[in-house]
């Protein structure tokens, strides 16, 4: 029992002095003086005296937009400046790693005149850029010799404020001043020898990585001829990731066994560079180490340290078997029974979890009340790893209290019906609102990590990205979005969730032929929607079936608001809001935008109003809460 104690306060102790050089290190980075040489750094040190620096804030950009009432800043004793507090990132002028030889200006740059100005602040640079068009002031750069950061390569036209030398060409972006490496690192985690840094973008392949990125600060150890970014130096040893049931260890180089591609870009692994490969004997699972540490696919929790602990709540099952063809499930107080589908008797029936059309699938039928759900749905785990989410996920059978907080995070629809949930808290995945959880819809869910469309040829997957700013054009709808999407693993081909998770077969209203998907054909003829008697592009998706001239908008058929399920009603301020099923010969008329409703369902407010979708619905919403105010204004005023 003695030897397990000691055994486990010696796992504790190293797991606490590598967090501990961690720190360190990023502490020393960040408390560094930029004016001083990086290699004899000064240590700037923290006041709290209730007075600014003394001699004022040395700083560039953010100096002058400080309140004269703040009493906390930094100061460096050796160079006898002061900063408010983070101005000593963007000082007037600095030393940087980058560039060590010279110092470097804080300098603006009018991209239309050419002409560059060393600033001292940022209301110095506005007042220079304004008389831009009138003064002689300045230097002017007719060779664009200022163009591009010397470092990332980065056009210094987009960027407010640069670094320069004023005895050399060298400038550095202002994404690139922020980066202040250290000269040495003494104690790397994933080396025996200490590193330094290379004072030039790093053109050749990280060794841990196997990339080229030249933004990224890098370092070398000469005795051994290794390289390494400063990201990759602390990449964790062991890791759990949602797209994998197992632990997952970091390899530095792997046999010369042949590795499929990797699992998560679906780009070749190289055995030359460091990947994550699980160790389980029956598992050849294996990631680069960029993919398998990507913000979207890890949760940043490292686990080396960390005894593998079985989670009772893995093998919670959504329902218990309580006879033959008959369970019990776990939202639900009344038994359900698997029934075959009958195209007369289920046609109107949905799945209470997808809000689609109970069709030719099995389900499970309540025998008491109108419950129903597909035998797929009725199967889905209360706890779900996806590669959609790097958290766990717990199924939430409840309905939103209004649609927009029911949003799906991925697809962006409203939806009714059952949705996964993370419960961490602070989780910023996709910028999510702070006032909402990460949500997935049940459709969403559905889709493999990868598969092939019926709209593509090649097989599609979820790719990771470094941001939300990164656009594409959807195959299906061919609308520019920003969502996420799936990727060709070929081509450049993308597909929106919204468009993936159409149903290529559906029941329409009374017809018992299910009408199909077309994902668009190439015709001369005019084409004519049997909804709204519109004109249909025959290069687009649309609906259609085996009887002649049947074609349909697909969202005339399956709109955005198709999920939300017929009878589910909610409150919107002082107004009741009930989704009606839109089956009968005659389609009612938006009070709002004045045609039919063309969808699936309609919504119907207790004033009496008929909306077509939620915007529409809104519109009146808005509107009567207006009338409410005036109505008190008045009476106010009286």
């Amino acid at each position: 029992m003695a030897e397990t104690n000691d055994n486990q306060c010696d796992l504790q102790r190293k797991k606490e002095e590598s967090v501990t050089i961690e720190d360190e290190e990023e502490s020393e980075e960040k408390y560094i003086c930029r004016l001083s040489h990086p290699a004899h750094p000064h240590t700037i040190v923290a006041y709290n005296s209730g007075q600014n620096p003394p001699a004022g804030c040395f700083g560039g950009v953010q100096g002058n937009e400080k309140s004269l009432s703040c009493s906390y800043h930094y100061r460096c004793k050796k160079c006898d400046v002061g900063f408010h507090i983070e101005c000593h990132l963007c000082p007037r002028k600095m030393t940087h790693p980058y560039h060590p030889q010279h110092p470097l200006s804080l300098t603006a740059l009018n991209g239309e005149t050419r002409i560059i100005y060393d600033v001292s602040n940022k209301l110095d640079y506005i007042e220079k850029s304004l008389m831009a068009a009138s003064s002689s002031s300045g230097i002017h750069d007719p060779g664009n010799i200022f163009r591009n950061c010397t470092w990332c390569g980065q056009n210094l036209d987009r960027c407010e404020y640069f670094y320069r030398c004023s005895i050399c060409n060298f400038c550095l972006c202002d994404p690139c001043s922020q980066n202040f490496p250290l000269p040495i690192i003494q104690k790397p985690k994933s080396h025996h020898h200490p590193l330094i840094f290379i004072s030039r973008p790093l053109l050749v392949p990280c060794d841990a990585c196997g990339l080229v990125e030249r933004s990224e600060p890098s370092y070398a150890c000469f005795q051994c001829n290794y390289v390494v970014h400063r990201y990759c130096i602390g990449l964790p040893r062991v890791i759990k990731i949602t797209r994998h049931p197992h632990r997952l260890s970091f390899t530095p180089f792997l046999s010369s066994t042949i590795f499929p591609s990797c699992p998560i870009c679906y780009k070749a692994v190289d055995i030359k560079y460091s990947q994550y490969v699980c160790n389980h004997d029956d598992c050849s699972y294996v990631v680069h180490s960029k993919c398998a540490t990507h913000r979207r696919v890890w949760d940043g929790i490292e686990l080396e340290w960390e005894p593998e602990a079985f989670d009772k709540t893995e093998d919670v099952a959504p329902f218990i078997k309580v006879g033959d063809d008959m369970i019990k499930y776990f939202c639900h107080e009344h038994h359900l029974k698997l029934k075959k589908y009958d195209v007369v008797r289920d046609t109107d029936k949905q799945c209470q979890s997808c809000t689609l059309h109970i069709d030719s699938r099995d389900f499970y039928n309540c025998m008491q009340c109108g419950f129903f759900l597909h035998e797929v749905c009725a199967n889905l785990p209360r706890k779900l790893h996806h590669a959609l989410h790097h958290h766990p996920l717990f199924l939430d059978p409840i309905p939103p209290r209004m649609p927009y907080i029911g949003d799906c995070f991925i697809c962006a629809r409203e939806f009714a019906g059952f949705k996964y949930k993370c419960t961490k808290k602070n989780c910023d995945d996709y910028n999510i609102n702070k006032a909402n959880a990460f949500q997935i819809d049940v459709g969403c869910i559905l889709l493999p990590d990868c598969f092939t469309h019926k709209s593509h040829e090649h097989p599609l997957f979820i790719p990771i990205s470094k941001s939300n700013d990164i656009h594409y054009l959807c195959g299906g709808c061919k609308v520019e979005k920003n969502i996420l999407h799936l990727r060709c693993t070929v081509c450049e081909f993308a597909l929106c969730y919204e468009c993936a998770t159409i149903p290529d077969k559906l029941h329409y209203k009374y017809d018992a032929v299910p009408l199909s998907l077309c994902y668009g054909e190439v015709s001369d003829e005019t084409y004519w929607c049997e909804v709204c008697e519109g004109t249909l592009d025959p290069r687009e998706w649309f609906y259609t079936c085996n009887k002649p001239n049947i074609t349909i908008h697909c969202k005339c058929v399956f709109g955005r608001s198709a999920y939300m399920k017929p009878g589910y009603t909610f409150d919107e301020r002082s107004l009741s809001v009930k989704v009606i099923c839109n089956d009968s010969s005659t389609r009612p008329f938006c009070n709002k935008c004045k045609a039919r409703c063309s969808s699936s369902v309609y919504f119907k407010l207790s004033d009496e109003t008929t909306s077509c979708s939620i915007s529409c619905y809104s519109f009146w919403v808005q509107r009567n809460l207006d009338r409410a105010h005036w109505r008190l204004y008045r009476s106010s005023h009286n």
